[in-house]
């Protein structure tokens, strides 16, 4: 059967969001420097988010969701080349790079991110049908989260007990609004879903963002 969604530069079976779901928000940030290392990242040659035709059709329910709570969505990563988490496994083997420890890690020594198991050599993020996201108003304004995307530390726990009110219901209502819509949660970081039975559940992909 043809794939209706097929989106050219992509293997069968991805496309890009803004094919799916425009009104989805996108703020790419491995695109750029406003990550945990500072700098753009091997593979993202565009802001653009890509997933798993599946993940993508997933995620659209997701979004009607949020729009029924008068809120957007708002991804901040989705399909990670394994190019790009190669990078990440050579800045953290560089412990003299500190450029934004006091903002993404400030409580941890660099030299443990791998036994600490912020960084690793494989990423769901590859296989196509995880999704990096937060929740926003209708301008577009984030909700108040306790924490900033990609921190490393306890605070990024979605259950994490030493944030108030407003923002541990911000938390829930993000997982309730995802795993409702066929994502599973990572029990570390409030902003990480997975499609459940993704369709590339033993597959990584290197292909660039384009």
């Amino acid at each position: 059967m043809v794939n209706e969604l097929k989106s050219p530069c992509l293997p069968e079976g991805f496309v890009y969001l803004e094919d799916v779901c425009p009104e989805i928000m996108q703020d790419i940030r491995y695109f750029g420097d406003n990550n945990f290392m500072g700098v753009p990242v091997d593979g993202y040659l565009a802001p653009r988010a890509v997933l798993t035709e599946k993940a993508a059709k997933a995620l659209k329910k997701a979004a009607n969701k949020a729009a029924c709570n008068r809120l957007r969505l708002k991804v901040y990563d989705c399909y990670r080349p394994q190019r790009a988490v190669d990078h990440f496994v050579r800045w953290a083997e560089d412990v003299s790079d500190q450029k934004n420890k006091a903002q993404y890690y400030p409580d941890v020594d660099k030299a443990d991110v791998f036994e600490l198991g912020f960084i690793a050599k494989r990423s769901g993020h590859s296989r196509g049908s995880t999704v990096d996201l937060t929740l926003t108003d209708e301008t577009g304004a984030e909700l108040d989260m306790g924490g900033i995307f990609d921190f490393f530390g306890e605070k990024s726990h979605p259950d994490y007990t030493g944030v108030n009110t407003e923002q541990f219901q911000n938390r829930m209502l993000l997982r309730e609004i995802m795993v409702s819509s066929g994502f599973v949660p990572l029990k570390e970081e409030w902003w990480h879903f997975t499609l459940k039975n993704e369709p590339f559940s033993e597959e990584y992909f290197d292909f660039e963002v384009r």
